[in-house]
């Protein structure tokens, strides 16, 4: 792996990573260094010269200065630079996790016990051994057999230890099992996989030696500094490049060069031409609590930042590169700019959050999207209000860290906690930041900090705080409890829960409560942004108006959910409003627009549109490109392709796609898609049936092919894939709705129906599900069971005059007329 010789400051043969000559080291070797008179004498001596002398002498100066140049661009200095100065700092980061972050693998650094330890994973042992004073692992490799690998780096300390394998092609693959390294009467010292309940063979993706354990893409960005990943797509080949092995100075600083060079001039002996520049040269100041306050209100007791915080959070958007969970699209990070502007921010979505926001334990969501939902993030905290920046620790032990805002006298008493004889009494963390453990053993606190609501789980079945503990009792006491500590008022700040239950659950209600959520100015702008876009399969005349100020919303997570809400509409027709963000200061914002318009061919594009379209487009590419070694990157291209009717270079994104991982189901997909255009569903099939023998279990792939051998007429094989599918996936409604139109189609009427209102149990207020079931009630002749369902359809579609028109012939052929108001 290329490490040395690149221009963003990697190291050079025969010097450390990132180290120059310190601060200290050019002061004393500069000049005028002699003793205090002659150096007087010489600075007096000296200036008078060069006052008396031609330009020469000022370009000789100007070698002696060292203020950066303008247009210079910044560099890496390394951290041992920045210690030159900042001592305290240094110490606190030498002893950090971030420091520890990824290693050379040596006696030092090593945690695990490699004495020749093994290690039983479904039938295949691990040894851990050493060699030549190198560590080595002997494990099942790419073919699935067993084979030596030397650890070539470790990853993390704590609580727990991966380590890396070097391939050739400069791969960097993270052994899936891990040390713990917690102390033994804690559980640790011990080797442990961080899949334990699954077996993960040689041929899934999730194995060590696949992609998504590579750690050029997956892990680099965060565990080093300065990272550059290099990647080939032509050889399929990494030369990832760092400037520094761990987290170091600049990896939140951002490049150093110019600070030290304003630190330099303002130690220089020379007296004039001193830099006086407010930024001291940094990339961002992080001054965002200098100067701040916290006084209680006197009459809430509760504390109040004394000025009002800006939009822009620096700490919060520059720790959240790390603590999001997120995509880069970008490496050219800069530090105290939106994440956006370089990464794709995973929004509130099922997969990763329950309903009110808080963290899933199966999708780690890191700390950034929990804790811009949070009241503390609202007010004004930030990251170092809790956390020291460069130690990484709490300013303050357990619950002393919140109790340096909230006082004791009011939160640290039974009468508030109500647990007085309760052994190991629950603190502010317990019921605030309730844990969730990923990796097996790293527990992690959920940073939205929202008060327990066990009605809430009752009602939609998500957990609390409290029933963590009392884990033994219903929610049902749970809430009951509460209620009579707090009385029955008691939403807190997150109050977004049931819509997004709605949304999750395809609710009858969930436009309207998402519109209400969308809307809200109070509510953290995440989950409007997460509103908006989960209105995408709900756009209506009475919501289509919240996209409009969607899109010009000050936080960019909420303009690309406005433009997410549009996803489903013409893009003629959105033209004009997405249009803007073409030119969009973000570049996640600029590529979302980009995407959004693809469709709209050139010739039809507004003159004075079609510049920053194909500005905003050669950006789109160049992040796919970058990202040429993820399918899902490859398969985004190949989906901008294909709006753009460059149908041969989508075919050849897919392709890729599935060349770098035949079980990426969704390339498979979207190329049988692309064929079904070009009319060519016989490529479409052995696309998909090619993809099914690596992934047989995928519902999707199931599906897609039960629609090419319809399209293909060939009924019965189409059924038994979309069968599978339903089988597969049983809680699908769209998967049961498409079998069922299939076995209508066919003739088998009956089927159809029990298999639509079978899954009209779990989907009640499913759209096409119920107008399915009134169409083919009709066809029989059962209008009494057509106008039943057709009236669970009205109030789902109040207003629509077409179904009004039909309940009226249904009762007239039924005699079971009624009010409208019963409607």
């Amino acid at each position: 792996m290329t490490r040395s010789g690149t221009r963003w400051g990697a190291r050079r043969v025969g010097r450390k990573p990132g180290t120059g000559p310190s601060t200290a080291e050019v002061t004393k070797s500069g000049l005028g260094h002699g003793g205090r008179g002659g150096r007087t004498t010489l600075v007096l001596a000296l200036a008078l010269a060069l006052l008396t002398a031609g330009g020469s002498a000022w370009v000789w100066l100007g070698f002696l200065r060292e203020t950066p140049r303008k247009g210079e661009a910044a560099a890496f200095v390394g951290s041992e630079t920045c210690a030159g100065c900042h001592r305290a700092e240094a110490d606190l980061w030498r002893s950090s996790q971030h420091r520890a972050a990824m290693d050379h693998a040596t006696e030092k650094s090593v945690r695990g016990d490699f004495n020749d330890a093994s290690f039983d994973y479904f039938g295949v042992r691990s040894r851990f051994f050493r060699k030549d004073g190198k560590f080595f692992v002997e494990t099942d490799g790419l073919d699935g057999k067993l084979a030596s690998f030397e650890i070539t780096y470790t990853f993390g300390v704590d609580p727990l230890q991966q380590y890396l394998i070097e391939f050739p092609d400069g791969r960097l693959q993270a052994l899936s099992i891990a040390w713990d390294t917690r102390p033994k009467e804690r559980g640790g010292q011990r080797w442990f996989h961080l899949y334990p309940n699954e077996e993960i063979k040689h041929d899934d993706v999730l194995h060590w030696t696949k992609l998504n354990q590579t750690w050029n893409f997956m892990c680099a960005e965060c565990h080093s500094t300065g990272v550059r990943k290099n990647y080939d797509a032509t050889n399929d080949r990494y030369a990832t490049a760092w400037t520094e092995i761990s987290v170091g100075c600049e990896a939140c600083h951002g490049q150093g060069s110019g600070h030290v060079a304003w630190a330099r001039a303002q130690r220089s002996w020379w007296p004039f031409g001193k830099n006086d520049d407010p930024t001291m040269g940094l990339l961002a100041r992080f001054d965002e609590r200098q100067g701040i306050t916290w006084p209680t209100d006197p009459r809430s007791g509760e504390p109040h930042r004394s000025i009002a915080p800006a939009l822009l959070r620096k700490e919060v958007e520059t720790c959240g590169r790390c603590h999001a969970r997120s995509s880069q699209i970008s490496e050219e990070w800069m530090p105290g700019r939106w994440l956006s502007d370089t990464h794709i921010v995973s929004p509130l979505t099922e997969q990763t959050y329950w309903a009110d926001g808080q963290m899933r334990d199966r999708e780690e969501s890191y700390n950034y999207l929990p804790f811009r939902q949070s009241r503390m993030f609202a007010e004004g905290v930030t990251c170092s209000d809790c956390h020291d920046p460069h130690g990484g620790k709490l300013r303050v032990a357990g619950a002393g860290v919140c109790l340096q805002c909230h006082a004791a006298a009011t939160y640290a008493r039974v009468g508030h906690s109500h647990h007085a004889d309760a052994a190991g009494q629950p603190d502010c963390l317990a019921c605030h930041m309730p844990v969730r453990t990923y990796m097996v053993n790293d527990r992690r606190h959920d940073h939205s900090m929202r008060i327990p609501r066990p009605d809430l789980s009752v009602k939609l079945g998500i957990p609390n705080a409290c029933n963590d503990c009392h884990a033994d009792r219903s929610a049902e006491w749970t809430a009951a409890a509460v209620e009579r500590w707090f009385g029955p008022d008691r939403k807190g700040f997150q109050t977004y829960a049931e819509a997004f239950q709605a949304a999750w659950s395809d609710g009858a209600d969930a436009g309207q409560r998402l519109a209400a959520v969308a809307a809200d100015a109070h509510a953290p702008s995440v989950a409007r942004a997460g509103a908006l876009s989960a209105l995408a399969s709900r756009v209506s005349p009475a919501n289509i108006e919240l996209a409009r100020p969607g899109l010009v919303d000050r936080d960019p997570m909420v303009r690309i959910g406005a433009m997410d809400m549009l996803a489903g509409l013409p893009s003629d027709q959105v033209w004009p409003a997405v249009a803007p963000l073409l030119s969009d200061p973000v570049r996640s914002v600029r590529e979302r627009a980009v995407m959004l318009l693809a469709a709209v061919p050139t010739v039809r594009q507004p003159t004075a549109d079609r510049a920053r379209f194909e500005s905003a487009a050669a950006e789109f590419i160049a992040t796919a490109r970058r990202n040429a070694d993820r399918p899902e990157d490859r398969a985004r291209l190949g989906n901008f392709f294909a709006r753009r009717g460059l149908t041969a270079e989508a075919e050849a994104e897919y392709k890729a796609a599935l060349r770098l991982s035949p079980h990426y189901a969704p390339g498979a997909v979207n190329l049988a898609d692309l064929y079904r255009q070009l009319r060519r569903d016989g490529d479409g099939e052995a696309v998909l049936r090619t993809a099914i023998d690596k992934s047989p279990q995928d519902p999707g792939l199931h599906h897609a092919l039960g629609l090419t051998l319809t399209r293909m007429k060939r009924p019965d094989d189409a059924l038994a894939e979309l069968r599978r599918a339903t089988e597969l996936e049983p809680n699908s409604a769209r998967y049961a709705y498409v079998l069922a139109i299939a076995l209508h189609s066919g003739g088998r009427g009956d089927e159809a129906m029990a298999i639509l209102k079978n899954v009209l149990i779990a989907h009640p207020d499913d759209r096409d599900i119920l107008l399915a079931i009134v169409g083919f009630a009709r066809e029989t002749g059962d209008a009494p069971t057509a106008l039943d369902y057709a009236r669970r359809l009205a109030h789902l579609m109040p207003g629509d005059r077409e179904l009004d028109a039909l309940i009226r012939n249904l009762e007239q052929i039924s005699g079971k007329a009624v009010a409208p108001a019963g409607r």
